[in-house]
């Protein structure tokens, strides 16, 4: 990794979530001097079960807490944030829509405007999500797509995301809008959820549930690669402020279904097992494809990992963690030049 974040006073919210946990880990290698807000104390944790937290400043809170996140900018003179805290979870969103909206939108807002108030943060990257589109048939979405969440998830990602702009627009605040697709990888604790939901039913002997009817269409994007778009994300803000504002998004580009993505899970754990199609998906948008040009053109940005090495890195990570091991070290991409290339030297370099 650059020397870019050698010694760099960073906070990272949302520490003890899938993509937090793995960025977490990558700017502890990377010597950075990271802070975590946490508000839910999660044992089991990639944070928190790897030992990570012996080497970040925890700060307990909740991200709606404005003085709390503002003196956490001051006293530890933050750099550079990282804003991942939110409600995830699609279907606990629609049954309690108040808690997601207070967390996904209050959140952002009590974030950015701290933000404002503490000159020593240069670099903002907040994560928004390819729900932020809301639904647009079958079309795919590019960074020019309107962003018109109808469902309370999805509407809290819109929110989100449009006031990351209007605190650029309005106020010069330095922060970069990361859309992502379905994340997934070791550590995701959120079992049903179809990827981890899945391996665990394989393990435990149990037919997997799909909650739709399987033909919903999804970018899954593994969460290395998760972090190496947040962190080249952050180092181009610093280094051209013309990206201030900007919104990406990053994918691999190659939508599968829900009940595709289901069946290669089962061929990779060589189960013969048939899944449990329930169909009780409610208020789910039918259709999501991101095109990610604009990052692999003006960040020179790509992924690592395909589908099927990403879904082995994760098997072996629940095989572990279910068996109650230590946690299991990141994988090895086929490609790891690729890394190598994106991640050393200094950004004039790409």
């Amino acid at each position: 990794m650059s020397s870019f974040w050698r010694d760099r006073p960073v906070m990272v919210t949302g520490g003890t979530g899938l993509l937090g946990g793995w960025l977490i880990r990558r700017l502890v290698e990377a010597g950075a001097d990271v802070v975590g807000l946490i508000r839910d104390w999660v044992p089991q944790s990639i944070l928190l079960r790897s030992g990570l937290m012996d080497r970040v400043k925890a700060v307990r809170g909740d991200i709606t807490d404005y003085r709390l996140v503002e003196r956490t900018l001051g006293e530890y003179e933050i750099d550079t944030v990282f804003h991942l805290a939110a409600q995830t979870i699609v279907g606990v969103a629609n049954r309690n829509p108040i808690s997601t909206f207070e967390t996904n939108i209050g959140g952002s807002w009590t974030l950015l405007e701290a933000c404002r108030r503490s000159p020593k943060v240069r670099q903002i990257v907040l994560a928004s999500s390819d729900k932020a589109y809301g639904d647009h048939g079958d079309a795919t979405y590019d960074e020019r797509t309107p962003l018109a969440g109808r469902h309370p998830y999805d509407v809290s990602k819109s929110c989100a995301d449009l006031i990351a702009q209007a605190y650029a627009k309005t106020y010069g605040l330095p922060v970069v809008v990361t859309r992502c697709g379905n994340l997934y990888g070791g550590g995701d604790l959120n079992w049903n959820r179809i990827v981890p939901g899945t391996i665990r039913s394989v393990l435990r002997g149990q037919r997997p549930v799909i909650r739709s009817d399987g033909q919903h269409v999804r970018d899954y994007f593994y969460v290395e690669d998760g972090v190496t778009a947040y962190l080249l994300a952050a180092e181009r803000l610093a280094a051209d402020p013309r990206v201030r504002g900007e919104a990406f998004n990053f994918s691999n580009d190659s939508p599968v279904t829900v009940l595709d993505l289901t069946r290669r899970i089962l061929s990779a754990m060589g189960s013969g097992a048939e899944p449990l199609i329930r169909n009780e998906a409610n208020g789910e948008i039918r259709y999501q494809c991101l095109n990610s040009k604009k990052a692999r053109r003006e960040l020179a940005w790509r992924p690592r990992f395909t589908l099927e090495e990403g879904l082995h890195a994760s098997i072996e990570w629940y095989r572990n963690f279910l068996a109650g091991g230590a946690e299991t070290d990141r994988a090895t991409p086929r490609n790891p030049e690729v890394d190598l290339r994106i991640l050393s030297g200094s950004l004039s370099s790409l």
